[in-house]
């Protein structure tokens, strides 16, 4: 696998995905202050030039989402998604896609204050999001259930910038308490350590 990577951006999300599995990994750092350039190779692997980007055994992929989805299968011994056929996979499927697609729009909503109509906004309402997820942290200890899964990647990430980094999310508790579950996480620390050794050279 070679993952294509920027320190502090969302790409955090696939390497401590690509950290959980245990698989070998290139990570290629990108300068997301030059862009990527037509004819680079972020471009030719993701035409928006935008991080993370993932390439295996030839093949090209984008969106965190879909890389989330992708590991997890690639490396079912990891234990990061239930398998095809498990009766816990359309759980895990709904909230590894709420994650992707309706938690980032949200808390970008809400740090831009930004006025939208719930019938125009594909997630709804900033709140409705929230409440939704807090009513679901609070029943379970990680979003897909009683484990942890690639979703939680994506998810855990998000709500660490937002009430951490950028501070515009409240730290409700079910939420606090979620991300520190997610924090003891040997892959985490191993990446956070990644992102620690390289960000200087960018600073």
């Amino acid at each position: 696998m070679k993952l294509f990577w920027a320190p502090h951006s969302r790409a955090f999300r696939s390497l401590w995905l690509v950290e959980e599995t245990g698989a070998p990994y290139d990570l290629v750092q990108v300068d997301l202050a030059e862009g990527a350039p037509e004819g680079s190779a972020l471009r030719a692997v993701n035409p928006m030039g935008k991080v993370p980007a993932l390439e295996d055994r030839g093949v090209p992929m984008a969106e965190s989402g879909a890389i989330a989805l992708y590991v997890a299968d690639r490396f079912p011994e990891a234990g990061l998604a239930p398998a095809v056929g498990d009766h816990d996979r359309a759980t895990f499927l709904h909230w590894l896609f709420f994650a992707a697609t309706c938690i980032e729009p949200a808390l970008l909503q809400k740090m831009k204050g930004i006025e939208l109509s719930p019938m125009q906004a594909g997630w709804g309402s900033t709140e409705t999001v929230l409440s939704v997820l807090e009513a679901r942290l609070t029943a379970h200890p990680y979003i897909a259930g009683e484990r942890f899964t690639a979703a939680d990647t994506l998810l855990a990430t998000d709500l660490r910038l937002f009430i951490d980094v950028f501070k515009v999310l409240e730290p409700r508790p079910a939420f606090t308490a979620y991300v520190a579950r997610c924090a003891t996480r040997p892959a985490l620390l191993r990446a956070l350590e990644i992102e620690a050794e390289y960000a200087p050279k960018v600073a």
